[in-house]
């Protein structure tokens, strides 16, 4: 990669800025855009897509004891405070640090469901971020409550301010949002500046989340090109982008795409990058850290992302000659890990205390694969969330029932990039599991059946519809908790029964299925359809409208061929209702065909749990079968 990274720079300014002002620009520059700084050395460390997930959590990885044996070894993963205190710890030994949050902070737990944002601002308020890119997430209960998170998170003026960044993002001077973000910041190092610069996921946010009709999504590279040219004008000449687009979105339209970006930190995909020797341990990065691309103009670009659920703090170190050229980027995630160990010869029987020699292997491994830190969580952060701690422990240990096996989480069926398989917290258990590659989540199917037998109870219902991202984790075999349910189904939502053809319902299957694939500013693998009543072969090598065969429709306990001609009233979330995910069918139904039934999603779900405990993975699958 030398030459990469030999390579000169060249700033190109954009016309739309004006000729004037270029010209003034480059005449107090002496005629030449470059600045000749001293060398500098920054350390980014940086987090995304926590959602809420503050607490530790559970994870199970493949390691040998002391006699070489292979096991299964389960060990706490992650939380804030860990977060909080490996952010301080590599701080303190590192130069020129900038910490930052790459978005999606809110949603995913009852810590949000609870207090909306304070929990999640109390925290990172121990951190001090540096800058925070809004992701789509933060748009989940409209502008009004990104408002109150930004509210919290700006609570004492004599702390932590971090400034809330997208370029893309516009609102209505009424919106309460409007002057609460800014498209970048700068920040000094050693006297020198440092653009920062956000960017928002633009047609996933408008579609699959709920900011007000007013606040507007911008094209993402246009307008990330737009303000680095505004920056390059003022004379910075290092510049980050932190983007929540996706790592794909990031390495193939983002930075190839951008002229004058040195270093982008993303988010949204949730992806987790490393190198190979993860594998062994049971993780399979998606890509390298950091993974070293080119811009338009062939200058190197140096692309990070931090996998999710506050289990890994990114650490880069980046180069800067005296040109602003980047000349070398180094650096690696950081997993954050407990050293409290139990093992067994299968993930599900990694339950045995090991022998002291044998937890000395364990923690040898760690330390020794340059990836995993065993980190103690930091007091403060720990202090700071006691309160909200207590109060969800409160509400969310009471038991609502059990399970019988595991409830595999998986959106989308297949094998192939669409299906999403980083988002199990059951490994291989669930990812390897022949249904679940067959047909798709367990989870996401059992949801769709609570929500049809909910609305049949009350007031009747032939189909139900569930997008398959609005259901967030497994269920493991055990008991079920009612902060379990609600961390499964985090959103503000509520069931709408709408009364539809039986060609509305095929072509709403249609456009989940288009959605998921990405097209027509689909939202991604978030809104593939699960269904109740209703089942269909799915093909993807067609086009829309072939996608979805041989549907049938459950009468009476029978499954018989589907009448597209027929009416029927299908229960979903009001979510999809309203045309999210890109469900455009449903978003075209007038709305005296839609009744709020005022009946609260997760609750319906909790009520299920109840009566029908213990729950076991469901016999019929909405996909029956799925080619790709």
């Amino acid at each position: 990669m030398k030459p990469l990274f030999a390579m000169k720079r060249t700033t190109l300014l954009k016309s739309a800025l004006g000729a004037s002002l270029l010209s003034i620009a480059l005449t107090g520059c002496g005629g030449s855009s470059e600045v000749n700084d001293p060398p500098i050395t920054l350390t980014l460390l940086h987090i995304n897509d926590h959602h809420s997930r503050l607490d530790a959590e559970s994870t199970t990885l493949q390691m040998s004891n002391a006699a070489g044996a292979a096991k299964y070894v389960a060990l706490p993963i992650g939380g804030f405070a860990r977060v909080a205190a490996a952010i301080s710890e590599e701080a303190a030994k590192s130069t020129n640090v900038i910490k930052l949050h790459a978005g999606d902070a809110l949603t995913g737990d009852l810590y949000f469901t609870q207090s909306e944002g304070e929990a999640d601002a109390a925290v990172m308020n121990t951190v001090c971020f540096d800058a925070m890119t809004l992701g789509n997430h933060e748009f989940d209960t409209g502008d009004a409550g990104l408002s109150k998170f930004i509210g919290f998170l700006h609570k004492d003026p004599k702390k932590c301010q971090t400034p809330l960044l997208s370029s893309n993002v516009s609102t209505s001077s009424t919106s309460p949002i409007a002057g609460k973000f800014k498209p970048y910041t700068t920040i000094t190092r050693e006297g020198q500046r440092i653009g920062i610069v956000g960017v928002t996921i633009a047609n996933k946010t408008k579609n699959a989340s709920r900011p007000d009709e007013t606040t507007l999504f911008a094209d993402e590279v246009k307008s990330t090109q737009a303000y680095i040219d505004e920056l390059t004008v003022q004379g910075v000449n290092k510049i980050i982008v932190m983007s929540h687009v996706g790592y794909e979105f990031d390495i193939t339209k983002l930075a190839p795409k951008l002229r004058g970006v040195d270093v982008v930190v993303g988010g949204d995909s949730h992806s987790l990058l490393g190198p190979d020797s993860m594998k062994p341990f049971g993780l399979t990065p998606e890509g390298t850290y950091p993974t070293r691309l080119t811009d338009l103009d062939g200058r190197p670009v140096c692309v990070v992302q931090a996998w999710q659920y506050s289990h890994v703090v990114g650490k880069l170190k980046v180069d800067f000659d005296n040109k602003g050229f980047v000349s070398t980027c180094n650096g690696a995630p950081m997993v954050l890990v407990g050293d409290t160990f139990k093992d067994g010869n299968t993930a599900s029987a990694a339950t045995a205390t090991p022998s002291a020699t044998d937890a000395a292997a364990y923690t040898k491994a760690l330390n020794d694969s340059g990836v995993f830190r065993i980190t103690t969580p930091l007091a403060e952060t720990v202090a700071a969330l006691k309160p909200f701690s207590e109060a969800k422990i409160a509400l969310g240990s009471i038991k609502a029932g059990e399970s019988s096996e595991n409830l595999c989480l998986r959106r989308v069926p297949g094998t192939g990039p669409k299906s999403d398989t980083t988002r199990s917290s059951l490994g291989d258990i669930c990812n390897k599991n022949a249904d679940v590659i067959a047909r798709g989540g367990d989870i996401q199917q059992l949801v769709a059946q609570a929500f049809l037998l909910q609305g049949q109870t009350f007031g009747g219902a032939d189909i139900a519809l569930q997008n398959a991202g609005g259901v967030r984790v497994d269920i493991a075999a055990g008991d079920i908790t009612v902060g379990r349910v609600y961390t499964l189904l985090p959103f503000k939502n509520v069931l709408v029964r709408v009364t539809m053809t039986g060609q509305q319902v095929k072509d709403t299957v249609e456009d989940g299925i288009d959605s998921m694939l990405g097209n027509n500013g689909g939202t991604g693998s978030g809104a593939y359809p699960y269904m109740a009543g209703l089942r269909f072969d799915v093909d993807i090598t067609k086009t829309k409208g072939a996608r979805a065969t041989n549907l049938e429709f459950q009468s009476n306990g029978q499954w018989v061929s589907f009448d597209t001609s027929k009416t029927y009233k299908v229960i979903t979330n009001d979510f999809t209702a309203g045309g999210g995910d890109n469900y455009l069918t449903l978003k075209g139904i007038d709305k005296s065909l839609k009744e709020n039934t005022f009946l609260d999603y997760a609750d319906s779900f909790l009520q299920y749990v109840k009566k029908n405990t213990p729950l076991s993975k469901p016999t019929t699958f909405s996909t029956k079968s799925y080619k790709e």
